[in-house]
Parts: C-alpha cells; structure tokens; sequence
C-alpha cells in the first residue's frame, strides 16, 4: 500500500463524551497514519444541533491527549484545510450545492415529515424497499414558484443516477454499489443546514482524505458519498469498514454496558496505554500482545484488516492487558496515577509524598488489575482492621496465642520491621509451629485479610506501634 500523501482523518460529533466505539475510530486511523508516515487530522461535525454538548469537542480533544492520540491538523491547532468545525464551514457547502445545481444534479423537496413517513409505512406494508418515490423531481415548475411563494418549507434533494458505482476497500476489497437500490438523498435540512452525508463528502473532498476508515454502520451512506464523488469527477478515498464492537450477547455495545464510555474505564482506573493496546489488537491475532503506540503503529497489518460485521467486546481482556501494564509502569509513575484514587478515600493519603506513595504501591503492585484496586489493596494502611469472627474461625488461634504474646513482649522495643519478623520467624521455631498459619493469623490482624502482602513488608511498612496494637488484638 502507498504511503505517499496519505491523509486520514477522525470526524466526531461533540456530544461531550467519548465511547469505546470512537476511541477505536480515532485510534485506527491514527496508527494508520503514523505507519504510512501521513496526517492524521481531527474534524468536529457540530452541524446537528440537537446532539451537541461540547461544540468545539474540547472534551473529545483531552480525552485524544490523555490517550496519546496526537494529529498534525485539528480545530486547536489549525492547519492548511481550517477552519476545522463543520458549523464554520457553511460557506463551503454553499458553493458546492450551488455546483450541484448548476449541473442540475439536485432539487427541492416540499414532501413534510408526515407525508414521508406514510409513504414509508406503506411501501413496507406492502414489502416494497422503503425508498423515496421522487414525487418533488416530477414537480412543474409553477408548482414549485408557488410553493416558494407561499413559503413552504424544502429541502435539496440529490438525484441519483441509477448506475454502478465502485469503492475500494480494505478488508472486503471492491464494494460495487447498484445504485437503483438507493434513494435520492437530502444534502440540506429545512432550517437550511446541511446533511451529514453531504457534509462529511466536501469535507472529505476538500481535505485531500485519502482513505476512509469508520464502522460498519456507515457502510450504506458510503454508496451516497461514492456517487457524489463520482458527480464531481473526483477520485473515491480507500475505504475500511471495521467490524462494530458487540457486548457478550452480539449486540452493539450501549450505555448498559460497562466499559462503553471511556470516562466509565478512566474513573474505574484503566490505564490509556492498556485501553488503545486492547482496542488496537481486538479481532485480530498477535504473538505480542502487549505493545506501545509505537510499536503499534510498526505491527498492525492494515492488509489483513478484519471484515467480520462485528467483534465482541471482552472486558476480562482489557482486564489482563491492564495488569500487564501496571507490571511494566514504573512504580512512581503508577504512585503518580494512583494517588487521586487513594486521596479520594482517605483524606489522609494527602499528606503523604509521592515517594511515600510509591514505597505503599510498591508492595501492592503486583496484585492490582485497575488503578482503583489500590484503594482496598492498602486500605489497612489507612484504616484499622476488623477481625471478622469468620476470619478467625479456620484456625486455631489458642494454639498460637501463647508464641504471639511472646513475640509481643519480646519486641515493644523494637523500632525495626525487619528485625521484628525474625523475631517471628525464631519464635515459631521456639514453639516447633509450622509459620503459614501463624501468618495468615497475624495477617488478619494487621490487614484484616489472611491472603496478601508479607508479613515482612507489612511490618516494614506500618508504624511499629500500630502493629503491636494490632497483634495484641489476638491475645
């Protein structure tokens, strides 16, 4: 594949969030664009009113940056094809819907809502393809001078030409479209703002993209982009409609499902390098799974992309790839990230520096999936342990109370973490008791939970005076 002058881009419409579905497109196009050595610019398709939150997509813009999705041309960083909103760029689709008519390729539509869905209604009824019957392209034109007259309400409809039309793509190589199975489609709205469809293609034309990738979902509206390009005598972009991602049950992943918004993983404490390595490898086969951006960028083999209309979205792998990646960060940078969670359960943890962080992390870091585990993985360092009855019950704690009064009495002096565990450690052997359930006891006394952290670290890391308040707990 030629990389010469490869220009992709990331259209989002601003409303305000992120979903796992966008990452991806976004994430795609960029890697595509840093393998062929291209531009990878970000557009923000503000025309639909109604769906718009964040109209210049400031939080679309930080969530890019958090993941470490950069692009050369964008709406805060201009560029040669600015202005980069849609709702700046009316002008331009002026000019070329007046090419449109100039060519008589378009006209007015007066049908109302209503009337197009009764239309729909019934062509469905009678299992006919619901399409519209070109009522308003047989209109006199006295008909139409009246209806401007009296102010009635149009749209400009585009007229297909029924004929072939013939898009390249990625993964499922020629798409040849029937145009006789489509309908002339709308390039404005009543207020007079312009369609997706038609918006999307000036942009696209405009902008020198090269290829198109996007979801499975637009698939349909490529033929009507397709034709327009042809109508203007331009060449089609490259195409890849990849597969949508899918819940557990095979339907397209929503709201309901965690993980959809990329705010729900962020505040669940999923790390960006976890979540574009999960969503760069999904639905396809790699040796290594664990990869930066960059190596990324140099591995995926856009000549082998995925045509399967949909992939299913696994948590418990984003999950894995998490943990690898909280192995792989360097613990003062996990401390870094994990520090806001930990301040927002326990007040206290704002008093600590980031290298006390780091030496707490330290000795958890092994056992956290998400950042967010952190909270209860040193909750016994923050707050004192209940020894739940249930805890205690399979072991015989009369049998070791009389070894850990000795070690209590033998150690109220002691400042020194690791001395006091020897001193554990010879005491066990005094009494001829086998350690591991004597840990798991001491355990439960110091942390609440017999599993975890040694009892090595744990001493070196509570204060020793606290740990003797705790152990006394047994007696």
């Amino acid at each position: 594949m030629a990389s010469t002058n490869v220009r992709v881009r990331f259209a989002p419409s601003p409303t305000g969030f992120m979903h796992l579905g966008n990452v991806r497109a976004a994430l795609i196009n960029f890697l595509f664009a840093r393998q062929k050595q291209g531009t990878f610019i970000i557009r923000i398709e503000d025309t639909d009113a109604q769906r718009n939150t964040d109209h210049r997509g400031t939080q679309i813009l930080a969530d890019l940056a958090w993941l470490g999705i950069t692009y050369q041309e964008g709406p805060d960083i201009g560029g040669p094809s600015a202005p980069y909103l849609q709702s700046e760029r009316t002008d331009l689709y002026t000019q070329y819907l007046q090419k449109l008519q100039e060519k008589k390729m378009v006209y007015r539509c007066f049908c109302t809502t209503e009337e197009l869905d009764k239309k729909r209604e019934r062509q469905i009824a009678l299992k006919m393809p619901p399409r519209y019957d070109r009522h308003c392209f047989k209109l006199e034109q006295a008909t139409i001078e009246q209806n401007l007259a009296n102010n009635v309400p149009f749209i400009w409809r585009f007229a297909l030409q029924h004929e072939d039309c013939v898009v390249q793509d990625l993964a499922r190589g020629t798409i040849d479209y029937n145009l006789k199975n489509f309908s002339d489609f709308p390039l404005t709205r009543q207020d007079g703002s312009f369609t997706f469809v038609f918006a999307n293609f000036v942009d696209d034309l405009t902008m020198h993209i090269t290829h198109i990738f996007r979801g499975e979902e637009h698939i349909s509206s490529t033929a009507l982009q397709a034709a327009l390009y042809t109508t203007f005598g331009k060449p089609i972009p490259i195409f890849w409609h990849f597969p949508i991602i899918c819940n557990a049950e095979g339907k397209k992943l929503s709201k309901r499902d965690f993980g959809f918004s990329l705010n729900d993983l962020r505040n669940e404490g999923f790390l960006p390098e976890a979540i574009v390595n999960y969503l760069a490898i999904l639905g396809a086969s790699f040796e290594q799974e664990i990869m930066s951006l960059e190596e990324l960028a140099a591995t995926v083999d856009f000549e082998k992309s995925a045509s399967a209309g949909f992939i299913r979205y696994d948590v418990e792998k984003l999950r894995w790839i998490n943990h690898k990646w909280l192995q792989l960060l360097p613990t003062e940078e996990i401390a870094k990230r994990c520090q806001p969670f930990l301040t927002a359960r326990y007040p206290q943890a704002a008093e600590l520096s980031l290298l006390e962080i780091a030496h707490l992390i330290k000795t958890v870091q092994e056992e956290l999936t998400t950042l967010s585990d952190c909270v209860n993985a040193l909750q016994f360092y923050f707050e004192k342990p209940t020894m739940a009855p249930e805890l205690l019950a399979p072991y015989d704690a009369e049998l070791y109370r009389p070894l850990i009064k000795q070690i209590i009495k033998d150690n109220t002096v002691v400042e020194n973490g690791n001395d006091f565990f020897n001193a554990i450690v010879l005491a066990s052997k005094e009494f001829t008791i086998k350690p591991k359930e004597l840990y798991a006891l001491l355990r439960i006394a110091l942390t609440g939970k017999p599993h975890g952290i040694s009892i090595k670290s744990l001493l070196e890391l509570l204060p020793h005076e606290e740990s003797l308040t705790r152990l006394e707990k047994l007696l």
